[in-house]
């Protein structure tokens, strides 16, 4: 393949051309490993990160994720959407870094907790990547379930299979996952929750 292509910003990341790269990937071309991995670093990143509590622990994730990636390249079959067979890899090497380091069985009490205020207007209100952010601070037992459940989709079956815990466990991480994401987005944005509280104060007295 001519060098050239690799690094040409003129030709388009089409499917052909990716095709052609993983080829080259496969040929242990470090040219065509490294466009791929730039091309597809902040998706996997992206990731990564809902997994992981701190940047550096997402690139020891998104590394050890590419090295995977680039050692079974030759399975992957081109029929099939290329970020999908990625996310998928990427999915599965967060999971193992937890359940490796055991990190999934530490938990927090959150006991006698009054579920705070949960209200979709005030979700909406919400970047992306604040909530990426909340999620990050919640225990690594927690985060991982949530994130396999509602992002990933995974059911609480699935996930005590996955990660060596029964199914009530999930759900209970989940639960309490909930819970203290919540609590997270009352304490980081106040002043949303105090706008609810008058809201929902002034449409009572409406009633009246």
């Amino acid at each position: 393949m001519n060098r050239n292509l690799f690094f040409n910003p003129k030709i388009p990341f089409s499917e052909d051309r990716l095709e052609s790269i993983i080829q080259a990937c496969i040929e242990q071309n470090p040219h065509a490993q490294s466009l791929l991995y730039k091309q597809y670093f902040g998706f996997s990143k992206s990731v990564c990160l809902r997994y992981s509590s701190t940047q550096e622990e997402a690139k020891e994730i998104l590394n050890e994720g590419f090295l995977k990636v680039f050692n079974n390249l030759a399975t992957y079959l081109p029929k099939y959407p290329f970020k999908a067979w990625l996310r998928t890899i990427m999915v599965n090497t967060a999971i193992n870094y937890y359940r490796d380091n055991k990190k999934y069985n530490q938990e927090l009490t959150i006991d006698d907790i009054e579920e705070p205020i949960y209200d979709e207007d005030i979700i909406n209100k919400i970047s992306a990547e604040e909530i990426l952010a909340l999620v990050q601070k919640l225990p690594p037992a927690y985060r991982t379930v949530f994130v396999m459940h509602v992002v990933d989709g995974y059911n609480h079956r699935e996930i005590g299979e996955i990660l060596g815990i029964n199914e009530g466990t999930s759900r209970s991480n989940f639960m309490k996952a909930r819970i203290k994401l919540q609590l997270l987005v009352q304490q980081e944005f106040p002043h949303l929750y105090e706008n609810y509280r008058q809201e929902t104060e002034k449409a009572r007295q409406n009633e009246y």
